[in-house]
């Protein structure tokens, strides 16, 4: 029998230790019983603004009704098809509405579904070598794209993730990514730093190995996540693609966090014209909280054989129905929403907030509703402690937020978040920043 949903908090934790794996990562002691909209609730019945949202997969907020009814339809239908073996419509709609959001894909773009951002890198390292028939791929420093073996080798994000694991997927080379805050210090301007990591690809990587013979893709963020919610600029993408192109290498754009309207598009890559990754990688927010992940590629490229690759769970019927819910409410309101909030109401409240503490806030960055904080000594020292006493000094006050980075707080919350969320979260901010100078 399962255990009673009267139990207290602490009793919850109690249990959690002595059954779950310890490889988990809790940063508060805080035990979900029940959400809704932008709000998360204890057992005690205690409230938390939530500006998380679950790692920015609860796009559209906690239980939203129209995801809610969409998937109480798809309950009444049909629960598990394997792709594997049978035919499913809701899988169907919702690749054919994914190649509609990638039009630079082309009309024969291909969809492949499964079910975490880490099984979508997988993937996409399957298909890039299959397609190209060369064995390497270059990924970025700070870039995270997951913890299974094929994704954790792409990730560069900390180093505990791979700590342990060795030896790693070969044939995986790092380059640098431009963090604009650490090369301002520096002296550098953004046409520097880019021209500098661009040609680190071409001077140096290309001298290792032969990149038309050998490089099968660049894996990239359109922004850093994990590694900080570091924007590059757009030339930087721009001159990545051109590389790419020049020796037949593939894009993969991974927007597993960035994507589905968070920073105001429905891809933060159609924020930088111009550039047209070939292959599209999605998941957290696609389906409000539901495991799913896609796979999106431009036409030909999915030239893999039957049998090549597949999922027993992915394109889940019930996964596809929010996904479709979750896509028709991002289009309707919530990207327009995401970039609203974030661009005239979160963006200059974090700004003020570092002219008023230049000496805790060195940098605020980001696009619609995917914003950070970095937090300094001195303003310019990256300072992990006060990321640490911070996001407690906020879970305190009733407002859950995540780190980034070694020293920043990501704040991303449901993009169906409004001016007076914003704003309590601010003032709590303010709050927490004004202690930090006892």
């Amino acid at each position: 029998m399962p255990a009673s949903t009267t139990l207290s908090s602490q009793q919850w934790i109690s249990k959690d230790k002595t059954s779950l794996s310890p490889s988990y990562t809790r940063d508060f002691p805080l035990v979900v019983s029940h959400a809704l909209g932008m709000h998360l609730y204890t057992p005690e019945g205690k409230q938390y603004l939530d500006f998380g949202a679950g790692l920015a997969v609860c796009s559209t907020g906690h239980r939203h009704p129209k995801v809610q009814a969409a998937i109480e339809a798809q309950l009444n239908k049909v629960w598990h098809v394997s792709s594997s073996d049978y035919y499913e419509p809701t899988q169907i709609l919702l690749a054919e509405t994914l190649k509609r959001l990638t039009p630079w894909l082309g009309e024969d773009a291909t969809v492949y579904f499964g079910n975490s951002g880490a099984e979508a890198t997988e993937a996409a390292l399957k298909l890039a070598r299959f397609h190209t028939q060369r064995p390497a791929v270059v990924s970025f420093d700070r870039g995270f794209h997951g913890r299974t073996f094929g994704a954790m080798s792409l990730t560069a994000s900390k180093p505990h993730y791979q700590e342990g694991f060795a030896p790693l997927v070969p044939q995986v080379f790092h380059a640098p990514y431009p963090y604009p805050f650490k090369d301002a210090i520096s002296g550098i301007d953004a046409e520097t730093s880019t021209n500098q990591c661009l040609t680190y690809i071409e001077e140096t990587l290309f001298q290792q190995i032969a990149p038309a013979e050998t490089i099968a893709a660049f894996v990239v963020e359109a922004i850093q996540g994990e590694g900080g919610y570091i924007v590059p600029p757009d030339s930087f993408l721009l001159g990545l693609q051109a590389i790419a192109r020049k020796h037949g290498i593939l894009v993969v754009c991974d927007e597993v966090q960035s994507g589905v309207g968070r920073t105001g598009k429905f891809w933060a890559c159609q924020h930088v014209e111009g550039f047209e990754p070939d292959v599209i990688l999605s998941a957290k927010g696609l389906a409000s909280g539901l495991p799913l992940c896609a796979v999106i590629a431009r036409g030909g490229v999915m030239n893999w054989q039957e049998g090549s690759h597949a999922s027993t769970f992915g394109g889940n019927p019930l996964a596809c129905a929010s996904a479709l819910a979750t896509i028709e409410l991002v289009e309707q309101s919530l990207a327009e929403n995401a970039s609203i909030i974030g661009e005239m109401v979160l963006k200059p409240a974090l700004e003020a907030l570092q002219q008023a503490f230049p000496h805790h806030i060195g940098d605020v960055r980001g696009r619609g509703l995917m914003f950070a904080i970095e937090l300094v000594e001195n303003g310019t020292e990256p300072s992990s402690s006060k990321q640490e006493k911070v996001l407690q000094g906020l879970f305190e006050a009733g407002i859950v937020a995540v780190g980034c980075g070694c020293n920043s707080i990501r704040f991303c919350p449901p993009l169906v978040v409004e001016a007076h969320h914003c704003e309590q979260m601010i003032t709590n901010l303010c709050t927490v920043l004004k202690s930090l100078n006892c």
